[in-house]
């Protein structure tokens, strides 16, 4: 269910293009692909609207309520050339993230083994991820960029790319993403967030109706040359530190 809070505050923004790609900006609560036959809003149908019959790829995909960079390729050789930076772990891609908690040092690697930890009666979320002896590798850098009443802005760089890896990470080191449904303070929100939408207490328990992370940078090497692009935080992830780190 969405209502105002939850869906895009606007459309996706083209942030850089060149022949082979474009890097696009998603806009928080818009899906990448459609997940269902729902008629729901999604970047692909989004970009394949405002150009009909072109070759458009998601070379990646964001979590609907994550924001920021998706590099899409416009012709096959294009995705054949960055699929093989991705697998070779070469294409850089950033994070921030407001969470819950005080970092207290300036720098950490965190690393665990992550995997579908299955449904148990303190979890009631199929598609959570949690330490799991046969997991897949997952490594996250962090840097922290301010900290102060309560909460931590930091910076995040994920090695790999397993499913919901940053969240699961910060929360594993008592950092947990704001407004994090899943690896907040109760996963049962999810659920209810699905059946009913958002509501007065989900607000006072996750503070915001989706969780506060973006990616905000891009950065491997093209053609020769270095290629880098940028998404500056949303106005709602910049307002919320105003009113917390920022606030004195």
């Amino acid at each position: 269910m969405q209502g105002p809070l939850t869906a895009p505050a606007g459309p996706p923004a083209i942030v850089v293009e060149n022949d082979d790609f474009l890097v696009v900006d998603k806009p928080a609560h818009l899906l990448s692909h459609p997940t269902r036959l729902d008629g729901q809003p999604s970047l692909i149908t989004w970009l394949r609207a405002e150009r009909p019959g072109a070759y458009l790829t998601l070379l990646h995909r964001l979590d609907r309520e994550t924001s920021g960079l998706v590099i899409v390729t416009k012709h096959a050789a294009a995705t054949n050339m960055l699929s093989r930076l991705m697998e070779g772990r070469l294409i850089e891609k950033e994070y921030q993230a407001v969470c819950w908690g005080e970092m207290r040092d300036g720098y950490a690697e965190i690393e665990a083994r992550l995997g579908f930890v299955g449904i148990t009666e303190a979890n009631p979320v199929k598609i959570k991820q949690g330490v799991t002896a046969d997991g897949a590798e997952a490594q996250t850098k962090v840097w922290r960029i301010a900290a102060g009443n309560g909460f931590t802005h930091l910076r995040a760089q994920p090695r790999t790319g397993r499913l919901h890896q940053i969240r699961v990470h910060l929360a594993l080191v008592g950092l947990p993403v704001v407004g994090d449904k899943i690896y907040g303070p109760d996963a049962a929100h999810f659920l209810r967030f699905i059946e009913t939408g958002w509501t007065p207490e989900m607000e006072r328990e996750l503070l915001l109706p989706r969780h506060a992370l973006h990616a905000s940078r891009l950065n491997f090497w093209w053609r020769g040359a270095n290629f880098e692009a940028h998404a500056p935080l949303p106005p709602d992830l910049r307002g919320f530190l105003g009113r917390t780190v920022g606030g004195g």
